[in-house]
């Protein structure tokens, strides 16, 4: 039995299962000597020499410099080397595509930003492009806003380990198409994930861009320490992602979170949604349902320009307004959205929910409270509601953070 004591794997095991626990100490705490180490694993000091040694020499960690300010002699430090693999992440929605790319310790090292106006492109009988053209324009975008963030970087492609796409929807296992997302002009060809995957030479991954803000802040926001946890985003859509037992729920045709298609009282029953690319929830607390409201209300400085922004400029306003038309906004949008997360929360009875998008960020704790209140109201699970810590770009951080995950399992796996 491969593990059991006294079969010649064993130590090799042992030896990797220590390299990956220092290893990990290292992304943690950063420069460590060999002392500390020591502690922190349990080793005796010869095999935590023993064990910097070996990943020096395969070009995992490198020597940073010395400890200062204690007595006597000072000690080496150690670090992961951020050249030992790179990892990239996108962030797709209708209007643009946003890359970066990261070292293996997580520091972003290029980033770039590509504009993707709708283009028509010449189709075949079908509505699709022609097998055997050039690349669909989908394909010459994802390359060129990689190769941005890449040159950014200072690299080229072939220094990138694996990568992973963000998009709003899901791919469907089974068909390989995109679903849930009829407004991501050029995604839909059955042809595209093949296409993508001759195109780039690294391995590429694909998922939720709210699967992704929640992989965020798991690791490194609000929900961090937390197994089941339920995220709710409203910024461009009305979207959530679900965590059970430490782990995604995608659902079986990807579409698990897919809220906004939720029917909810309140707001008349949308029939065929994925036509209408909206539904009950999207409709009644989406950040295009809060410039709608305010006009009703008698707000007359609505902000123009697309609803996300606007919708988080109005919820912000009104988390400053004690009382007035504002306060009855924000009064108004919570019940809203505290609706559609009582269906959640009931089904689900998760530990935390983390609201999250800039629709709901801009409230703050105000907002929060208000819908925390409501939901204590509408479910009989009371979950603890949270505002997300990962504000910058969170879909791009959690696509870099999963290629992280994956890269790190194979680089930092001494065993082979």
């Amino acid at each position: 039995m491969p593990g059991t004591a006294g079969t010649p794997g064993t130590p090799r095991l042992l030896r990797a299962m220590n390299d990956r626990a220092a290893l990990d100490l290292l992304l943690e705490h950063g420069p460590l000597s060999r002392t500390r180490i020591g502690k922190l694993t349990g080793l005796s000091k010869p095999t935590a020499s023993q064990l910097l040694a070996r990943l020096e020499a395969a070009g995992l960690v490198l020597a940073t410099g010395t400890s200062e300010g204690r007595p006597g002699p000072n000690a080496q430090l150690y670090a992961v080397n951020p050249a030992a693999a790179h990892a990239a992440g996108l962030d797709v929605n209708p209007v643009r595509i946003r890359a970066a790319v990261a070292d293996i310790t997580g520091r972003t090292v290029g980033e770039y930003e590509l504009p993707t106006p709708v283009r028509r492109s010449s189709p075949g009988p079908s509505g699709l492009l022609e097998q055997g053209g050039p690349p669909s324009p989908v394909v010459r975008q994802v390359t060129d806003a990689l190769d941005g963030a890449v040159k950014a970087a200072g690299l080229g492609r072939g220094d990138v380990h694996r990568l992973v796409i963000g998009t709003p929807g899901a791919f469907d296992p089974g068909t390989g198409r995109l679903r849930y997302a009829s407004h991501l002009p050029g995604w839909h060809s059955p042809t595209l994930l093949d296409e993508l995957a001759a195109a780039l030479p690294m391995p590429v991954e694909y998922e939720n861009d709210v699967n992704l803000v929640a992989m965020a802040e798991q690791r490194l926001g609000a929900a961090r320490g937390h197994r089941d946890f339920v995220l709710l985003w409203n910024q461009e859509g009305l979207g959530a992602a679900l965590v059970l037992g430490g782990r995604l729920h995608r659902g079986w045709t990807g579409g698990a979170g897919e809220v906004g298609f939720l029917p909810v009282p309140g707001t008349p029953l949308v029939r065929q949604v994925t036509r209408a690319n909206s539904g009950g929830y999207q409709e009644l607390a989406g950040s295009q349902a809060v410039p709608r409201l305010a006009r009703e209300l008698g707000i007359e400085d609505v902000p123009a320009g697309p609803y996300p922004e606007a919708a988080a400029t109005l919820v912000a306003r009104a988390a400053d307004h004690a009382t007035g038309p504002h306060r009855t906004l924000l009064t108004t949008y919570a019940t809203r959205l505290a609706t559609g997360l009582a269906s959640l929360v009931s089904v689900l009875d998760p530990e935390l929910v983390v609201l999250s998008g800039a629709s709901l960020t801009a409230g703050g704790e105000v907002l929060r409270a208000l819908v925390q209140a409501e939901l204590e109201e509408l479910a009989a699970s009371r979950p603890r509601l949270v505002v997300g810590d990962v504000r910058e770009h969170p879909v791009l951080r959690g696509a870099l953070e999963s290629a992280l995950a994956t890269t790190r399992d194979e680089v930092f796996d001494t065993s082979r």
